[in-house]
């Protein structure tokens, strides 16, 4: 009897564990992605008293922020490519150990440096972690019910990072110390590396594969140099460091342009970008990255420095952006098929304009419900027209193999766009308050008022160009651009 019943038994048994195995795999994978989200927002709240206890200048406070968006975005198409070769689960591990490392090393630093260095590093491990996290949930779940709900999931967890990093920060901040809102990533890392372990199973791309080393090193170095040469411009557009940095990042840009034309296995194949809806989504994706990192950083200086909020206040001042696109999200996915993506894209990029504007009317002594809240409320709806659509039509007609690069594609374009937005924003920030110290050595909160001013300003000016791109890029009948294929599941990281 014993014999008869255990070949009929084992099978499920063995079917049900298996099948529990991949739902704690996407427990483990979500978390990953809200480490990647939140970890893009989480010091923005610290940056002030981070500032004050390590001495560190208005320039090197942008690159606590800077420095792991571009590591990130500069990484990423890297980060999939070796998660694709060397093997998903190996790369999620090592990028999530090395993400736990660099937080360790940015809690304890001593210096501004040892700070920017530190986020740095979390932005290359954050290259290994988010492209394999991807690509293993993929091949998790590969079709049907159970694919759309685990990919809900995680877009879910991607959407509200950000948010939870705010608040996180705030929290942290206010009631410990600055420095943990980079130590509590080893609770994070702990149950990531724990859950990968027991719960995640290795995969590879087949195939002989070749990396690109050519395409990555030129591609990085040239965004680092064009980002660096943004940032020098806050002493002046016509120094000679400022212009050789710029273009030596756009010849080491033109350089990788070339590489991708001729190797076999490009980092980025050239078909992916030159697709004209798919290239205008990418450049959308870099005006809303400019617009969001560029624009939250300042919005927390302006609530602590200015408005006198404390860590906490200011995170939870800052959400009712996040609420409102959770609110509109649902509501605007109804609304896609009816209208199609392309007046979204016009749209989002004008509403949010207006929000941006209206904060850039804010004074030093003005209040947080007539001069912020509206203006984040409008922000939000805006940058929910754009959520929606965007990451499908930057996956839009792309091949198979490509897929995973398109994705990366997307994710890059926003982290580096952000970089570049900070960066100009940045120098935009110092000229101006500086002008106004000047004037009134005596008002210093004016100043800085001034200067966040312009920087909201420049953010609305970008999303009026964004609004242009997509008139001119996102073309076709509504039909061509819907529906969306299984490419559109991925989703949108940090």
């Amino acid at each position: 009897m014993y014999r008869s019943s255990s070949p009929a038994t084992a099978p499920v048994r063995t079917v049900d564990a298996q099948h529990a195995k991949r739902w704690w795999a996407l427990a483990v994978l979500s978390l990953t992605q809200l480490v990647v989200v939140l970890d893009g927002t989480i010091v923005n709240i610290a940056l002030p008293q981070a500032q004050l206890e390590l001495g560190l200048s208005d320039g090197q406070r942008q690159w606590v922020v800077t420095a792991y968006a571009l590591a990130f975005g500069a990484l990423l198409l890297l980060g999939g490519r070796i998660a694709d070769y060397w093997g998903r689960k190996r790369t999620f591990m090592v990028g999530m150990l090395g993400f736990g490392a660099a937080s360790v090393f940015g809690g304890v630093a001593q210096s501004g440096m040892e700070l920017i260095i530190a986020r740095g590093l979390q932005g290359a491990f954050a290259a290994l972690l988010a492209p394999a996290a991807l690509a293993l949930l993929t091949v998790t779940f590969t079709h049907g019910k159970e694919r759309n709900t685990a990919f809900a999931v995680f877009g879910t967890v991607a959407g509200t990072g950000a948010a939870v990093g705010l608040l996180l920060g705030g929290v942290l901040t206010e009631f410990a110390d600055w420095r943990w809102c980079l130590l509590v990533n080893v609770f994070f890392v702990a149950a990531g590396l724990v859950g990968g372990l027991l719960f995640v199973t290795e995969s590879k791309a087949p195939g002989e594969n070749r990396y690109d080393w050519a395409g990555a090193v030129t591609v990085t170095l040239g965004l680092g140099s064009l980002v660096y040469g943004f940032t020098r411009a806050e002493h002046g557009w016509a120094q000679v460091d400022t212009i050789g940095f710029l273009a030596l990042g756009v010849l080491l840009l033109a350089a990788f342009v070339v590489i991708e034309a001729r190797v076999a296995q490009p980092l980025l194949p050239l078909r992916v970008v030159l697709h004209r809806v798919r290239g205008g989504a990418y450049l959308i994706q870099a005006v809303i990255g400019s617009a969001m990192i560029g624009g939250t950083v300042y919005l927390a200086f302006h609530l602590q420095i200015v408005l006198g909020f404390s860590p906490l206040t200011a995170g939870v001042a800052s959400l009712p952006m996040t609420v409102v696109i959770m609110f509109c999200v649902p509501f605007i996915t109804k609304l896609l098929p009816v209208i199609g993506p392309r007046p979204m894209m016009i749209a989002g990029p004008l509403i949010a304009a207006v929000g941006l504007f209206w904060l850039s009317g804010i004074t030093p002594d003005g209040n947080y419900f007539t001069q912020v809240l509206p203006g984040l409320v409008i922000l939000g709806v805006g940058m929910a027209n754009l959520f929606v659509p965007v990451q499908n039509l930057a996956l839009i007609g792309v091949a198979p193999e490509d897929a995973g690069a398109a994705s990366a594609m997307a994710n890059s374009a926003s982290q580096i766009g952000g970089s570049i937005g900070l960066a100009v924003f940045t120098a935009l920030y110092s000229a101006t308050a500086s002008a106004q110290a000047e004037l009134d050595p005596t008002a210093p909160l004016a100043a800085f008022t001034a200067g966040y001013s312009v920087v909201f300003a420049s953010a609305a000016v970008a999303m009026l160009a964004g609004a242009v791109i997509a008139a001119v890029f996102i073309r076709g009948r509504k039909e061509e651009l819907m529906p969306f294929g299984e490419a559109s599941a991925a989703v949108h990281v940090g």
